[in-house]
């Protein structure tokens, strides 16, 4: 059971990380115009007439606003040229462009930080808007007031009905560009406003409309639907469109910021998918981005990005050195990123046990919970975490019951799941025992319950991709069905022509089409009667398949849960017994116990359900011996394993026997905290012969021992799994101890699979 709620469920982690989406999904690129401004210029000074020389300074006015940077000499050009085409639009009664030059004047004072004039002008160009029905400008507009709202629930509602109305504008106008643009911009705040379903169906309408007119820079619209499927747990999915996105990045030649927003991404999906080495590359690339542009809000945001993913880690010193990196030259500057960095500092000082470092960013951040509801989630798990390590449990309860009123108005089973976790830790901590059990079950059956509803989520999103894919594929069927038929009308139209002349021979030939055509649509009937019965018996082994499937992950995952919960309870139970043998036997019973676990983990969260990657999972297993003497031991290993993958007959007993040498040799071959070396090797050789060798440069085995004579349960257990694997067991005792075992594979289950596939 990990130590902190925290960091107790990579979904967990994936929630800690959706602020990011701020970041990520609201990509705020300003449209800085394509054309040279020289050019503009040229342009404006041979313009054919004037309407089309007020269109030209609007586009110039608008580029000099847009240009990056905040230059108070590009905000006075946009000014003065945009005054110019706003009279000029007025001296020729030209309605569309006088309502251009209302829009761009409200922007104007928007970014110079007049905010009020900034509304009121923009309130004031949607009315003329209105009032002349001008339907692209009406848009245009509506896109605008969205600046005005910010990020709560209601904003993100009134965004959405404004960014509603903008698409219906824009489709009615035929600026198909346009309405492509304002589909992302709706799929961004539905995905904030968690209809990511709704947000993909929009995506997909806006790729279909950038294609549509050839445009190219697709590469933000598919980080966006990256960031959708990440949320809707589809790692695949998402890692897969963050990737189109940095291709399609490279193929267009982007130089622009957006690479922030695709590296973070990028790491997203790694994350997701575990690749953890993956994810942190790709956030420091976004990082380093963010801090050559010094875009605050960002730098803040991948920072909490890459300590939470240190903190997931267990590496609280990595997560305190990522904060300290920016925490001087970018402090944060909303309210939400200083509370999430409060939560960091708090969390990791605890999880250290450094309770007088963590104390002040405790006090903080208890002071912001008393002052406001914001970033609420945070500021409780931090707080309780804070009571439980500085040994104040009983503190917790009075936090976990505004936690659990904060969670029934959220309705959120993940918030549920955090709740009966920490819970847990707290009356263990005050050793209510029979509390924490319960809550510990409740927190199981919340986790079980939202891994399910990702499940269902995921194929929620799949049968979507499955779906549009069929619509695509049946207008192409349909258009090709007409070029056949068109053809073969042509081929009537010649053939009656042709036998105009003679009426008998085109009855004969009539009747000789009518008898073919017959015959043919009887051969039809009977070939799609044979194929719905195909496809009604595929579907029907599909189902069958995908139901085992599950039911084979569903066991796995029990099993797991099974013995994690038997795991926690051993735990529980050694807290009353003081004899140091009956201690060392259920520590024992821990590790044999958590070396099966890893294995039925391993099976429920892969594809595979019958054979398991060993180099994994002997990583895995020495990460938590190390883990479990970390503090104790002062013993570095060394791996040289092959890629070998075992079926669970075999792969259990191989565990047991790894979990049990290397428990003995860092209790025993390394006495009086002296430092030393274990080596695992695991190599295949010809004929499915593999070899498993562990040793160590540690005192080794007495001169007078005897393996044959030996009562160590650990010795005979290893002896007994090997004779399991039907393999030859060695021992060596020369400057240190080396265990050898040799064995072939189990070829059963692969000659069973054959039988299958020939049936």
């Amino acid at each position: 059971m990990n130590s902190t709620a925290f960091i107790s469920s990579g979904k967990y982690a994936r929630f800690l990380f959706l602020a990011i989406i701020l970041l990520s999904g609201i990509i705020q690129v300003h449209a800085q115009a394509d054309a040279d401004p020289q050019q503009l210029k040229k342009k404006i000074a041979a313009a054919a007439d004037d309407q089309q020389k007020a269109e030209l300074l609007i586009t110039l006015s608008s580029y000099y606003l847009n240009k990056p940077g905040e230059l108070k000499a590009d905000i006075d050009e946009a000014t003065q040229l945009n005054k110019q085409a706003g009279k000029l639009s007025t001296m020729l009664k030209y309605k569309a462009g006088i309502g251009k030059a209302m829009l761009l004047d409200a922007q104007i004072h928007r970014e110079k930080g007049e905010r009020d004039k900034a509304l009121q002008l923009t309130n004031a160009a949607l009315a003329f808007a209105k009032k002349n029905n001008l339907r692209v400008v009406t848009a245009d507009v509506y896109k605008e007031l969205c600046a005005y709202k910010g990020y709560e629930r209601p904003d993100i509602e009134e965004k959405i009905k404004y960014l509603e109305q903008a698409v219906y504008l824009y489709k009615r106008g035929k600026a198909v560009k346009k309405e492509a643009d304002a589909l992302k911009d709706l799929a961004d705040y539905y995905g904030l406003a968690e209809q990511n379903q709704k947000a993909l169906s929009l995506l997909e309408n806006a790729v279909g409309l950038y294609k549509s007119i050839g445009y190219k820079e697709l590469q933000g619209i598919y980080t966006l639907m990256s960031g959708n499927y990440g949320v809707l747990q589809n790692a695949q999915l998402s890692l897969k469109y963050a990737l189109l996105a940095e291709k399609t990045a490279e193929e267009v030649q982007d130089k622009s910021y957006q690479w922030c927003t695709i590296y973070n991404h990028l790491g997203l999906a790694y994350y997701d998918l575990l690749k953890f080495d993956l994810a942190f590359a790709n956030f420091e690339k976004a990082l380093n981005i963010a801090l050559e542009n010094k875009n605050i809000g960002d730098v803040n945001a991948i920072t909490y990005n890459l300590a939470s993913l240190y903190c997931h880690k267990k590496n609280y010193k990595a997560a305190l050195r990522t904060l300290k990196r920016t925490e001087k030259n970018y402090p944060p500057i909303d309210e939400i990123t200083k509370i999430r960095q409060l939560f960091i500092f708090t969390v990791s000082y605890s999880m250290l046990k450094e309770t007088e470092k963590s104390r002040p960013y405790y006090e903080q951040l208890l002071k912001k919970y008393n002052e406001s509801d914001i970033g609420l989630f945070y500021k409780l798990t931090g707080i309780i975490i804070y009571l439980q390590r500085s040994g104040q449990p009983e503190k917790t309860y009075a936090y976990l019951e505004k936690f659990r009123k904060f969670s029934k108005e959220s309705k959120n089973l993940v918030f549920y799941s955090q709740i009966e976790l920490l819970a847990f830790q707290s009356d263990q901590a005050s050793k209510k025992y029979e509390s924490a059990i319960k809550h510990l079950q409740q927190h199981q059956v919340y986790k079980d319950s939202i891994f399910n509803l990702e499940k269902l989520k995921q194929s929620t999103a799949l049968q979507l991709q499955f779906e549009t894919e069929k619509k695509d594929k049946n207008i192409r069927l349909l258009r090709e069905q007409g070029k056949v038929q068109e053809a073969k009308i042509q081929n009537e139209k010649v053939i009656r022509y042709v036998f105009l002349g003679s009426i008998i021979v085109l009855i004969l030939f009539a009747a000789l089409l009518y008898n073919r055509s017959r015959l043919k649509n009887q051969a039809n009937k009977k070939l799609e009667l044979k194929r719905q019965q195909i496809d009604e018996q595929n579907e029907q082994l599909k189902k069958l398949l995908g139901e085992k499937e599950w039911l084979l992950k569903e066991i796995h995952h029990r099993v797991k849960n099974n013995l994690q919960i038997v795991i926690s309870l051993l735990n529980t139970q050694s807290a009353y017994l003081e004899n140091e043998d009956a201690l060392m036997a259920i520590q024992n019973s821990q590790h044999r116990m958590h070396a099966m676990s890893l294995i039925h983990q391993k099976l429920y969260q892969s594809d595979n359900l019958s054979t398991i990657d060993m180099s994994w999972y002997i990583y895995e297993l020495i990460n938590y011996i190390k883990e479990c003497y970390s503090s104790e031991k002062k013993i570095s290993f060394v791996m040289d394993v092959d890629k070998i993958f075992l079926d669970v007959a075999q792969a259990v007993p191989l565990g047991l026997i790894l979990n049990e040498a290397i428990n003995n040799t860092v209790k025993y071959a390394f006495p009086e905290s002296r430092k030393g070396e274990v080596e695992v090797l695991f190599k295949k050789s010809e004929n499915n012969a593999y070899r498993l060798v562990i040793s160590d440069n540690g005192v080794g085995l007495p001169d007078d021992f005897n393996i044959d004579e030996t009562e160590s349960l650990g010795m005979n257990l290893m002896r007994g799994l090997t004779d399991q694997l039907e393999g030859d067991f060695t021992l060596e005792s020369k400057n240190g101890l080396k265990i050898t075992i040799n064995f072939r594979k189990n070829t059963d289950i692969d000659a069973e699979h054959a039988d299958i596939v020939k049936e």
